[in-house]
């Protein structure tokens, strides 16, 4: 009797995973395209490494404003309208993209940015409880895995959709000085994928409104409290409260070495600079396979935390201390596959997805547990962490114009967040009280 309940309750949750799964892989091509779009638009609109972080800057900010008004949406119309809204969002920004490039007017390109991150926000923050939810708590990292196959595995795949379709009629213009003619190509180029872009998130969001997919239990007003108070309240919970710094941090290296790679490809002379981002991602997915494989069988998620920081810190040291005509690790990880030799610096940043794949799905159910009715709340809490991407970058870019090493010198910013991250592992999940 017990195996068939079992074998009913996998079934029943085998359509609603699998619509989530559909939603993880839009948010991440639409993520991951920031890291071919940020040194294209750097290369168009001659920007500095300060300026062009600001396109990272504009989309991850949203989430500091939006994270608590979209849990107070979902709360009001559910998760499956939520997702659906926020999918509507991230269509008219994809639409926003064609004035943008018409204009050739930067502060339109940080608008889009910022639409499509606010869209991103709300869809988050409606799609992550459905994982750590659905399912027993002690495997929901392997879940979240599961789905950051999906999102990074689409992060693979949007730079070399965009290089196709983009970056591979201007390859020869790297590093050359641009007529007014090639800038206006350059830009026009961009219109026909945004608009498919929108059109199918759009068709997307009509089709999760009409699914079958559930809706989760709301939570209980039983505490008469307004949204501040829900906040005061998850924020009494140390494990929740740290794990919104953690993955602050974590975001902040996830993005600088997901969409910054290309950028530092580009100041060397590399002329697949557009497909940088992938090299990361793939790591990434490697890792969330690992992490599927050992988590919890053979090692527990704080420890898989631990893991990740440190090899994060090593990495880091190695990227700032490396030498960028140095193709070692290269010639004997990659040249034998077939791959793109890459200096040593470069495939390092690119390793950095291994460290970092594990991290969001470790601290999400850490941070999550015992919140009961503030699930929600916290979740939204959590995603807010997200804004670290918009920081992370910015202080990559004040960095790398103050120090000697340039871009390269901008990667030391990683090494405190690993640091936080790592105390997290060790001792700020085990927190239950700030006594």
């Amino acid at each position: 009797m017990e195996m068939t309940v079992k074998s009913e309750s996998k079934r029943s949750n085998f359509i609603p995973m699998a619509i989530v799964a559909g939603l993880f892989f839009i948010l991440g091509f639409a993520t991951w395209l920031n890291g071919s779009l940020m040194p294209y638009l750097k290369q168009i609109l001659q920007l500095t490494p300060l300026q062009a972080s600001l396109i990272l800057f504009s989309f991850y900010i949203a989430v500091t404003f939006t994270a608590l008004p979209s849990a107070w949406l979902i709360r009001k119309v559910g998760y499956k309208t939520g997702m659906a809204l926020g999918m509507g969002i991230m269509m008219i920004a994809g639409l926003l993209f064609i004035p943008a490039a018409k204009t050739q007017i930067f502060g339109l390109f940080l608008f889009a940015q910022l639409v499509m991150g606010a869209g991103q926000t709300l869809l988050q923050t409606a799609v992550n409880p459905y994982v750590v939810r659905l399912g027993p708590e002690e495997s929901a990292a392997a879940r979240v895995s599961v789905m950051g196959i999906l999102n990074k595995g689409a992060g693979v795949i949007a730079p070399l959709v965009f290089s196709a379709l983009i970056l591979d009629s201007f390859r020869d213009r790297v590093g050359m000085d641009l007529t007014q003619a090639h800038i206006d190509e350059m830009a026009n180029s961009l219109v026909f994928p945004y608009l498919g872009m929108a059109l199918f998130i759009g068709l997307l969001a009509v089709l999760v409104k009409k699914s079958s997919l559930p809706e989760l239990e709301n939570e209980e007003d039983d505490v008469e409290t307004s949204g501040k108070g829900h906040t005061r309240e998850a924020l009494s919970h140390p494990n929740l409260a740290l794990g919104v710094v953690a993955l602050f941090f974590y975001v902040a290296v996830e993005v600088i070495a997901g969409d910054t790679i290309g950028t530092f490809a580009l100041s060397l002379g590399i002329e697949s600079y557009g497909v940088m981002t992938s090299y990361t991602m793939i790591c990434m997915v490697v890792g969330y396979i690992i992490g599927i494989l050992t988590i919890p069988r053979f090692i527990s998620q704080p420890k898989a935390l631990m893991v990740s920081a440190i090899l994060g810190m090593v990495l880091t040291l190695g990227i700032l201390f490396g030498d960028n005509e140095s193709y070692a690790i290269a010639n004997l990880v990659l040249v034998p596959f077939g791959g793109a030799q890459l200096p040593d610096t470069l495939l390092m940043i690119a390793l950095l997805g291994l460290a970092n794949a594990i991290v969001w799905p470790a601290v999400w159910p850490l941070a999550l547990s015992g919140m009961g009715k503030l699930t929600s709340t916290g979740s939204a809490l959590l995603v807010m962490g997200i804004a670290g991407g918009a920081f992370g970058p910015l202080f990559w870019g004040l960095t790398s114009s103050a120090t000697p090493l340039g871009i390269q010198g901008g990667y030391m910013v990683m090494f405190p967040c690993y640091l936080f991250i790592l105390f997290y592992a060790v001792k700020g999940h085990k927190m239950k009280s700030w006594k």
